[in-house]
């Protein structure tokens, strides 16, 4: 749902913390926006970030690192037609606010954009999807650190094998107030953790890694001793897996993809495809197919920017809208695309709560924010049976996608050879190669397991980083291929 009294006191919260303390008031912020006004503009900006981080790091049973950060700053655009104008600065002032105002107007002194009327602030509907806290706060140092600690003593006691334990603990507390040209005022308050641990297992002189992890907008009792443990058993599970595995087969063979994490492949092969910066610009495999047949039957994908606590949702994007929950593609037909407001007014299509940026220092544009694939009707064992000869994709590590083609190349991380419809044993060095597109084509089988990831996904974009969530129901694939070691 949507209400402007759920900004209210996220907007309280922004001004304490972002204009007060610096003699500035929303007065201040219409003046900078008739500065940048007095040029024809299509639309600008202000945008302003304060940002509270902490870091933790534990090794063999040692604090290796422990960090704090404060940043703050302001970022100020104006656009005109397709141009963007960009200023930023972490002095929070008047006379800073101005200076950049006032660069960044320069880029429609000629153009031919119309002119905003800079009206009277009003206050933007929102959602409510976690708690304004400070998720620092909620534990002190010593918490912290003996958390990392029980986790350490949990995984060595698990396996005699395992040798090595890693484990790191972040918080943050962002606020953000953005003010745009057309009167719209929203803040956001959002609170951001994440564990995350390693382990190395040893047997017979060979060594191997397992990860897990989780968090999202929570404070950091969500780590309780329940969730803390499936991280360590799938962590040490993964080792000791691939302490056992094989050099992984090559060639072209069915695939199925594991629920959960795995959907990091549609996220990278397909999401970003879909963003709308590349498909106005006709650089994406997608552009122009929208009602189009792209993906095959029962093939239903969404960007959901509003489900509660997860690491990719907002209540406002970083332009002030309200997060969507957007039809991307619909039974392998293509619906539509994310858009940020400078695409969406040059497309001649609305918003769709997709316009993110890593900072106040940064640009924003269109991102995902949680993307994945609707669950369909197929037991996830009887999916695996299916296989008559090819690999059972449980997990991934890395991977990158060229938007323009759509190929991809991806590593599994735990992954298993699957011959007459059973698992034979685990390999190691499976990567995927295909085309996101024509892999959506080639989906066969959809489990009823739709799961969503555990919290620890970062997705990079033009340099930029920002916190997303993915997920998928198990999948099969036809026709994969799989580079292998052997």
């Amino acid at each position: 749902m949507i209400a402007v009294e759920a900004t209210i006191a996220r907007l309280q919260t922004a001004r304490e913390l972002l204009l007060a303390p610096y003699g500035l008031d929303e007065s201040t912020l219409l003046k900078a926006l008739k500065v940048i006004t007095q040029h024809r503009v299509d639309d600008a900006d202000l945008y302003f970030q304060y940002t509270r981080s902490e870091g933790w790091s534990l090794e063999e049973g040692i604090v290796k690192s422990g960090s704090f950060g404060i940043d703050q700053g302001v970022g100020v655009r104006a656009i005109a037609g397709e141009k963007t104008a960009f200023a930023y600065s972490d002095d929070i002032s008047e006379a800073a606010l101005l200076d950049a105002a006032r660069t960044v107007r320069t880029i429609a002194a000629a153009g031919q954009s119309r002119r905003i009327k800079v009206d009277a602030h009003r206050v933007a509907g929102s959602r409510s999807l976690y708690a304004a806290f400070d998720p620092i706060a909620s534990l002190d140092s010593a918490e912290k650190v003996s958390l990392l600690e029980d986790i350490e003593r949990r995984a060595r006691a698990k396996d005699p094998r395992v040798s090595q334990v890693m484990a790191g603990l972040g918080c943050e507390y962002d606020v953000v107030l953005i003010a745009r040209a057309d009167g719209t005022l929203a803040a956001d308050v959002r609170p951001l953790i994440r564990l995350s641990l390693t382990v190395i297992a040893e047997q017979n002189g060979r060594r191997e890694v397992g990860s897990s992890g989780g968090g999202g907008r929570y404070n950091l009792s969500y780590f309780t001793p329940e969730i803390t443990q499936k991280y360590v058993d799938q962590a040490v599970h993964a080792a000791l897996v691939n302490l056992e595995s094989r050099p992984a087969p090559a060639g072209e063979m069915t695939v199925v993809l594991g629920n959960g994490w795995p959907g990091i492949l549609l996220h990278e092969a397909v999401g970003h495809g879909l963003e709308g910066d590349f498909n106005r610009k006709g650089s994406s495999v997608f552009s122009g197919r929208v009602g189009q047949q792209v993906a095959a039957k029962g093939v239903t994908v969404l960007d959901d920017g509003t489900l509660p606590d997860r690491r990719g949702s907002l209540n406002v994007d970083d332009e002030g809208h309200a997060t969507q929950r957007t039809v991307l593609i619909e039974d392998g037909i293509l619906r539509g695309y994310m858009q940020d407001a400078t695409n969406a007014r040059l497309m001649k299509v609305r918003p769709t709560g997709n316009g993110r940026r890593e900072s106040y220092a940064h640009v924003p544009m269109p991102r995902m924010t949680n993307t994945y694939m609707l669950a369909g009707d197929k037991d996830p064992q009887e999916i695996i049976a299916s296989i008559d000869r090819g690999l059972y994709a449980a997990n991934f590590g890395g991977g990158q996608v060229d938007i323009t083609s759509g190929k991809f190349v991806f590593s599994a991380s735990e992954a298993y050879w699957v011959e007459n419809g059973k698992i034979q044993y685990p390999v190691k060095g499976a990567t995927l190669i295909g085309n996101g597109p024509e892999a959506m084509t080639r989906v066969s089988m959809i489990g009823n397991d739709l799961a969503l990831d555990s919290g620890v996904g970062t997705c990079g974009k033009d340099g930029q980083s920002v916190p997303v969530g993915v997920g998928q129901p198990t999948l099969r694939i036809d026709g994969l291929t799989v580079g292998g070691t052997a």
